[in-house]
């Protein structure tokens, strides 16, 4: 399984562009890419695919994880290139593609063989357990329902391995206890002092990062 950061507010790797947002491609093996959020500008993300080597044409599955524009921002650019994928969005967003089918999700649900939604968490926001031979790996876009409801959510599907995506003003640090792999991206107020808690454990996020597992 590998997770590729495509879109986010640090730089992983040269040549990339930044922006305040996220978007991250999950490969699983077991179908075919599947990208999460799409960042807040559809150019930095189709640049950003690119010197990747994503084919955006390819990408039979879009989870959004909440309407914000730094998380939605670049599906319009995404959807003029790619014309197959499914679009998935928390059931309190009244979104409409013609001609694609969007799936409002409000209970858990499995995208794929081995990634799973949470379903709708605060009215607001779901976030993705994929599974892995290592466990469960939560991804999230800001975190607004709560890491530690959202990590209880994810764990419905095994013991929870790791989380990456945006932590927003998270600081009940002893939730992250026990996690092998912590990987704050986009929105995190207190990276640093997740870093110097969990230092064997921390990644540091930045667009380019792959991470494979």
């Amino acid at each position: 399984m590998k997770i590729t950061i495509v879109y986010d507010n640090c730089l992983g790797k040269p040549g990339l562009r930044t922006g305040w947002g996220f978007s991250c491609l999950i490969e699983t093996g077991d179908t075919p890419p599947l990208l999460f959020d799409t960042g807040a500008d559809g150019p930095t993300l189709m640049h950003n695919m690119k010197r990747l080597g994503i084919d955006p044409a390819r990408i039979e599955a879009i989870v959004i994880s909440h309407a914000h524009g730094d998380h939605a921002g670049g599906l319009a650019a995404l959807l003029e290139i790619n014309k197959i994928a499914e679009i998935y969005v928390p059931a309190s967003v009244a979104a409409r593609v013609p001609g694609r089918r969007v799936i409002r999700v409000g209970e858990p649900v499995q995208v794929s063989e081995t990634v799973f939604s949470t379903g709708e968490m605060g009215n607001i926001e779901q976030s993705l357990a994929i599974k892995t031979s290592k466990g469960v790996v939560v991804v999230v876009g800001c975190s607004h329902p709560g890491v530690g409801a959202i990590l209880d959510a994810a764990s419905q599907f095994g013991e929870i391995y790791g989380i990456l995506g945006g932590l927003h003003g998270f600081h009940d640090f002893k939730r992250l206890e026990g996690l092998s792999l912590i990987c704050p991206c986009h929105c995190t107020q207190n990276n640093t002092e997740i870093r110097r808690l969990f230092p064997e454990q921390h990644i540091s996020c930045g667009a380019g990062l792959e991470l494979e597992l």
